[in-house]
C-alpha cells in the first residue's frame, strides 16, 4: 500500500528573518549540519550504539539529507521519485563505494531485519492507512472503484506477461518481478514487504528481489508521469473521453481534517501492532502471508464498524506519524540492506525499460477500458485508477495529477494508492505461490 501523499514539511523556508530561512526536518539547517556533523563523526570513529539508537539516528539523518538534496534537485524531483529515490539509491552507492563503514552496514542490517524495524513500519502502515479511511468511502470505493481497479491490474499482468513471453525474460518472471511491484505504487507497502513475501514463498533472499523491483518502480514513475502529460493532451483533443478532472457524475470523497493526540498515538500502536499479530496468527492455519491476511483482518473490523472511534483514530494518527517521520529513514535503510547496486544496474536493460513500458500502458488501458464501462471518464480513471497505482505513491500522486492538470483528483488517487497498494500485496500472497 502504498503511503499518501503529504504536504512537504520535512522541507521548508522559514519566514523568521532572526532565524536561518532553510530548515530541513523542521529543523534550521545550521543546527541539522549540527547534528549530522556529530552522527557521522559516531559513524567514522565507530560510536554509534547497537540497536534502535545509533540505526535510527543514522537512518535519519542520512534520510533527511538525501531527501532534501533528492526533492530540490529538478529532474530528480520532477521525474524519478524525488528525495526518496535518493535515499535508497545514495546509500546503496555509499556501501558500494565503501563510504559507509563495515560495522555500520551491519548495525543497519541488523536494525532494519532481525531488529524488526521493517515489520514494524510496515504493521502502522497498513493497519492506519485503512482504519483511517471513512467506512462510507472505503464501501463506495470498493463498489464503484474496485472494477478499474482490477482492470488496471489485469492490464498490467497481462500486456506484460504477453511482452515477457515474446522477448523471452519469462511469463512468470515478468508478472512477479515487474508488473507486481510497480502496480504496488511505492517502497514502504509495495516492494518492500512484496520482497518478503517473495523470500517466504520463493526461498532466495529479500535483497536479491529489492535489487530487481527498485528500478521497476523508479521507471515505472517515469513513465506514469510522461502518460499522465500524454492523457491530458488526449483529453483536450477528445473531450468526450474525458470529465476534465471530474470521474464521475455525484461521486465524491470527504476528507477530515486529522487532530493530532499523542495519547491516541500511543493506542495506534497497539493497534498496528496487535493487527501484526493477528496476521502472524492466522498465518499458522491459513495459507496466506501475514501480511494479507492482516489487509484482509484490518479491513474487516472497520467495514463491520468492531472498532470505537478513539482506536482508528489513533491507529491513523500513528500512520501519519510514521510515514511523515520515518519513511525517509526507512529507505536508507532498504539501500543499506536490501539493495544490491550491482545487481540493479546490471537489470537495466533495453528488454527491461521495454516491460516497465508495458505494464504502464497495460494499467491505464485496463483502467479506462472499463472505467468507461461502469460510467466512469476514460481518461479520469485510467489517470487515477491506472496511473496512480503504477507510481510511487504519495510523491507519484502529485506528480502524476500535476502533470495531466487534474490535481482535484487527489482523493482518488488516494483510494487507488491505499486500496491499490493493499490489494496488490493481497494478490502477490495468492498468486506466487501458484505461479
Amino acid at each position: 500500500m502504498a503511503q499518501p501523499a503529504q504536504k512537504n514539511d520535512h522541507f521548508k523556508m522559514n519566514t523568521n528573518p532572526n532565524r536561518s530561512r532553510v530548515s530541513i526536518f523542521n529543523i534550521p539547517i545550521v543546527w541539522f549540519a549540527v547534528i549530522t556533523a556529530l552522527a557521522l563523526v559516531a559513524m567514522y570513529t565507530d560510536n554509534l550504539p547497537t540497536g534502535i539508537i545509533g540505526g535510527l539516528l543514522i537512518m535519519m539523518v542520512l534520510g533527511e539529507l538525501f531527501g532534501w538534496i533528492g526533492d530540490h534537485t529538478p529532474i530528480l524531483r520532477s521525474y524519478l521519485g524525488g528525495g526518496a529515490i535518493l535515499a535508497i539509491f545514495g546509500s546503496a552507492f555509499m556501501v558500494y563505494a565503501n563510504l559507509i563503514p563495515d560495522q555500520t552496514v551491519t548495525l543497519i542490517t541488523d536494525f532494519m531485519k532481525s531488529g524488526g524495524f521493517l515489520n514494524f513500519y510496515i504493521a502502522a502502515l497498513i493497519t492506519g492507512s485503512i482504519l483511517g479511511m471513512n467506512s462510507e468511502t472505503l464501501k463506495n470505493a470498493g463498489a464503484k472503484f474496485a472494477l478499474p481497479l482490477l482492470a488496471a491490474v489485469a492490464g498490467s499482468i497481462i500486456l506484460a506477461g504477453f511482452v515477457g513471453l515474446v522477448i523471452g525474460f519469462g511469463f512468470k518472471d515478468a508478472i512477479l518481478v515487474i508488473a507486481m511491484p510497480i502496480m504496488g505504487g511505492g517502497m514502504g507497502a509495495g516492494a518492500i514487504p512484496m520482497s518478503q513475501v517473495y523470500s517466504e514463498i520463493l526461498g532466495n533472499d529479500p535483497s536479491y528481489y529489492i535489487s530487481i523491483l527498485v528500478p521497476a518502480l523508479a521507471l515505472g514513475n517515469v513513465l506514469a508521469i510522461i502518460f499522465a502529460g500524454l492523457l491530458n493532451m488526449l483529453g483536450n483533443k477528445f473531450p468526450s473521453l474525458t470529465g476534465n478532472g471530474q470521474l464521475m457524475a455525484g461521486f465524491n470523497v470527504e476528507n477530515k481534517k486529522i487532530t493530532y493526540n499523542i495519547g491516541e498515538m500511543g493506542i495506534g500502536v497497539l493497534a498496528a501492532l496487535t493487527f501484526y499479530i493477528i496476521g502472524k496468527m492466522l498465518g499458522n492455519f491459513i495459507p496466506l502471508h501475514p501480511y494479507a491476511l492482516m489487509i484482509i483482518s484490518v479491513a474487516i473490523f472497520k467495514l463491520a464498524g468492531w472498532l470505537p472511534p478513539i482506536i482508528e483514530s489513533g491507529a491513523n494518527q500513528w500512520y501519519q506519524f510514521v510515514a511523515k517521520n520515518w519513511t525517509l529513514a526507512l529507505l536508507i535503510g532498504i539501500g543499506v540492506a536490501y539493495t544490491d547496486l550491482n545487481a540493479v544496474i546490471n537489470a537495466l536493460t533495453l528488454e527491461y525499460i521495454l516491460l516497465v513500458f508495458s505494464v504502464v500502458l497495460g494499467a491505464a488501458l485496463g483502467a479506462g477500458i472499463l472505467g468507461k464501462l461502469v460510467g466512469f471518464h476514460p481518461i479520469e480513471a485510467s489517470i487515477t485508477a491506472g496511473l496512480c497505482m503504477a507510481n510511487m505513491g504519495g510523491t507519484g500522486d502529485v506528480a502524476v495529477l500535476s502533470a495531466s492538470k487534474r490535481m482535484e483528483l487527489m482523493p482518488f488517487a488516494q483510494i487507488a494508492s491505499r486500496l491499490g497498494g493493499a490489494l496488490i500485496l493481497l494478490i502477490a500472497g495468492l498468486i506466487v505461490p501458484l505461479l
